[in-house]
């Protein structure tokens, strides 16, 4: 069933990362199967209103300004007039939101609900039970959650992780792995240091990538080995503990920093190294170390998270996240380096190609599409629509879906609900759906 999909995320071009890149090679690969995809975020500087991409991706860049590590500040209910125009003016009949930090993201699966459209999510990260930023984002991913149709995870482990966290049954989740365009990232061994071995990193330079664990490996690794250098992209908070070790070591012509990497230079980073180290504490599935493997190296990471789910043995040296595990690996992947018992570069770019492509991650998001396409509409949607609604079915049909979430939050979920609800039917008395199909007709024509 090829029909009209809607992509929303607080992160998008051109901001860069792994869920950025995700949305934009997946909408493609479902322009080319004959889809119509429209993607909804807020606005990146100067870049505002609507903007084409290749292919005629169409792009809202909408007038909400960034709160906090790039997403909009959760207001729930100020969204909704736009958004609702968005989705009657583009014929959305199902939104796909993308990552649990996405304020935009939650709050767009929300009034799609209200609006009686279809919802499928996908999450990227992992998060843990304890700590006060976890138990909050799983709330609120709980409340996201409560009534979607249908749910994505990039790992098994991820998609464990999610059931736990919104309390969802495991039936309405699917694992589609992330992919990587093996046309981008090729190995090209003559840009190696053949007298040095070159460890590579391109990663954010932040706590939960483990920078604390490479600031102590580095310089015992720079000790022991006299051949060695690194080459450590990205730029976070971290940067300076790198930049003080590098500066008590004396390692300024065997540690290079180069700072922020746009992910179109990525691969002639990565190129330049002989091992990929990976130090994260968590990861759902991490595009990088495919990336890595795709340009011919070998890769060292902690096993953390989906990692020991997306390379075969004999591509990955896996440690726990500790200093003393990740030095042992990594003088492992070291000696095998200079005996030459490493795997050809392009026989492990062969492998990863025709693994991890964009157009079969798209095959299967399709198919998730068509299951939740074939779903009933809703009752309160339809009694939405027809003006119909009491205050009997109301209150027993959120008292199923959102009332249970918890003693305290549910009430309040369920407050936000008949809010929405009542914000709804005073747009459509304000601004009926016939008018935005009227007007988005004219400017057709």
């Amino acid at each position: 069933m090829k029909n009209f999909r809607n992509m929303v995320s607080d992160f998008f071009y051109p901001n860069m990362g792994g869920v950025e890149s995700h949305i934009y090679q997946l909408s493609q690969c479902l322009l080319e199967r004959g889809h119509k995809v429209v993607i909804v975020t807020h606005y990146y500087n100067d870049r505002k209103g609507v903007r084409y991409m290749t292919n005629g991706l169409k792009v809202y860049y909408l007038p909400f300004k960034p709160f906090y590590n790039q997403c909009i500040l959760p207001t729930i209910f100020t969204t909704f007039p736009l958004l609702r125009n968005i989705f009657i003016r583009e014929d959305i009949t199902i939104v796909h939101g993308h990552s649990a930090f996405s304020t935009l993201a939650h709050e767009a699966m929300f009034h799609a609900r209200t609006l009686g459209l279809k919802t499928v999510f996908t999450d990227h990260s992992l998060f843990g039970f304890a700590d006060a930023s976890s138990i909050l984002t799983n709330k609120i991913l709980q409340f996201s959650l409560a009534d979607s149709n249908h749910v994505i995870c990039v790992s098994h482990t991820s998609k464990e992780n999610t059931v736990l966290r919104a309390s969802i049954s495991p039936s309405m989740v699917s694992v589609i792995p992330n992919a990587v365009d093996a046309t981008m990232f090729t190995p090209d061994p003559s840009k190696r240091t053949t007298d040095k071995i070159t460890i590579v990193l391109v990663s954010r330079l932040v706590y939960r990538k483990g920078m604390d664990l490479l600031a102590s490996i580095i310089p015992q690794i720079c000790q022991k080995h006299k051949d060695v250098q690194f080459i450590i992209g990205g730029d976070g908070p971290k940067r300076i503990i790198l930049e003080e070790v590098r500066e008590q070591y004396q390692l300024h012509d065997r540690v290079q920093l180069i700072g922020m990497v746009k992910h179109s230079d990525v691969r002639d980073v990565l190129v330049q190294g002989d091992i990929l180290l990976n130090t994260s504490l968590t990861e759902a599935f991490c595009i990088a170390i495919v990336e890595a493997v795709c340009c011919g190296l070998q890769v060292v990471s902690t096993k953390v998270g989906g990692v020991p789910e997306v390379l075969p043995p004999e591509l990955i040296y896996l440690a726990e996240p500790s200093v003393k595990s990740l030095l042992e690996e990594l003088e492992r992947a070291i000696s095998d380096r200079r005996c030459g018992r490493n795997i050809d570069p392009y026989v492990a770019h062969n492998k990863i190609r025709t693994v991890y492509t964009w157009r079969n991650v798209a095959v299967r998001t399709e198919k998730v599409y068509d299951l939740v396409y074939q779903l009933p509409t809703r009752e309160l949607a339809v009694r939405i629509r027809n003006m119909q609604i009491d205050a009997i079915f109301l209150i027993d049909f959120l008292h199923v879906e959102y009332y249970n979430c918890g003693p305290l939050s549910g009430k309040l979920f369920v407050i936000a609900a008949v809010l929405n609800l009542f914000l709804l039917l005073v747009l459509q008395l304000i601004w009926p759906k016939q008018t935005h199909i009227i007007l988005t007709r004219k400017r057709t024509i």
